[in-house]
């Protein structure tokens, strides 16, 4: 493969330099027409964009649009978390070994690198193989409305690799845990803080139990965690609060354990802590958690094969953050995550992509097609 980083960096500098943040619809279509471009360059591809409502729109790539079965789904988001105005304060920028800017690990180099691996592909392999690319624009808030096309193409593909950034060490991912955020609404009563407190339900004393109760329920031994990171209510000292708000994350590995939870949230509904205070139970995002099966084991076999048989040692992962990943392994269908470049730094202005790693996961991620091509 011949591979020029200037080449690339020139690519990835716009991918970088334009605010795509979630629900920023102008920046996320910019992003899809540069890849919608990228790929209608290429012979034989097809694109078709996918309304994703409120998150504007995906891109459904494919090299075999009439066979009904895809052997190699590849899955990226085309959306970061960054504010409006974040591109313009942090363009990328590159010095001997790493590149810097919102999204260049997180996850635009990891779009890019599909690109320059499709290029690369020996047209024999792509004969073989039918491949299936999708981009969604709202991975960082939990594919809320691209996490169903996701699911039905991945129920036709018998392998998903997903190019999220390996990890800081080289590593790849096999497992991930699964995540569920809910929003918490508590409507009591007002009344003056001095006069008549008694006349008083206050929402905020019946979010600080629920607090509580949440703590309670983290389990540190199977991994499952409740963190309510996001608190707010009241309007003022001397009033009975009748609002509040609380944010609460919860992580974990078992789907049972998780499912059980859920259903002890919405049960203590109907038992408020308080008489007479209400509470709103809204789940905001939901991932299943993603465990390796047999047969994702034996595709991992075959990644390791193939970083072996390119001088690529392939190390693996378990992680507490999720991605798409999850939603297509709870499906049964081997899953795979990290094949993009090293990076880190995830979600801040920190955030770096290591140079000397872009060419060689291209490398892996073309063995490793050309691998799954020869076990057809």
């Amino acid at each position: 493969m011949s591979f020029s980083l200037a080449e690339y960096l020139d690519e990835l500098r716009p991918l970088i330099n334009v605010d795509c943040g979630t629900y920023t619809l102008d920046g996320i279509k910019y992003i899809a027409e540069q890849f919608e471009a990228k790929f209608l360059a290429l012979p034989g591809w097809q694109v078709t964009q996918v309304d994703c409502d409120k998150a504007g729109i995906g891109l459904e790539i494919r090299n075999q649009p009439q066979n009904d079965n895809i052997d190699v789904m590849l899955i990226g988001h085309m959306d970061t978390v960054f504010a409006p105005g974040t591109a313009s304060q942090r363009p990328m920028t590159i010095d001997e070994h790493k590149a810097y800017g919102p999204g260049v690990s997180d996850m635009k180099s990891g779009l890019l690198n599909i690109v320059f691996a499709m290029r690369h592909l020996n047209p024999a392999v792509l004969d073989k193989l039918s491949i299936c690319i999708c981009m969604n624009p709202d991975e960082e808030i939990g594919s809320l409305y691209s996490s169903q096309w996701l699911q039905q193409v991945a129920k036709k593909s018998r392998h998903v690799l997903v190019a999220e950034a390996a990890r800081a060490d080289g590593s790849l991912v096999k497992a991930r845990k699964g995540m569920a955020r809910y929003k918490l609404e508590f409507t009591g009563l007002a009344a003056h803080a001095g006069n008549e407190p008694e006349k008083g339900r206050s929402a905020i004393t019946e979010m600080a139990h629920w607090i509580l109760a949440a703590n309670r329920l983290t389990n540190f031994e199977s991994g499952t965690t409740l963190n309510v990171g996001m608190v707010s209510g009241g309007a003022g000292a001397n009033i009975v609060p009748e609002k509040a708000q609380a944010i609460i994350d919860v992580r974990f590995w078992d789907n049972d354990e998780y499912s059980a939870l859920d259903q002890q949230l919405h049960q203590w509904l109907t038992t408020p802590f308080i008489d007479g205070v209400t509470i709103n139970l809204q789940r905001e995002a939901y991932k299943p958690s993603m465990v390796p099966s047999p047969q994702t084991e034996s595709l991992m076999q075959i990644v390791e094969q193939a970083g072996q048989e390119i001088g690529i040692e392939v190390n693996w992962q378990a992680v507490g953050g999720g991605s798409d990943a999850n939603a297509t392994a709870i499906l049964g269908i081997p899953t795979l995550d990290g094949f993009g470049p090293v990076g880190a730094g995830f979600h801040s202005e920190k955030e770096y992509l290591q140079l000397d790693s872009i060419e060689p996961r291209i490398q892996l991620l073309i063995r490793v097609l050309e691998k799954l091509a020869d076990v057809k």
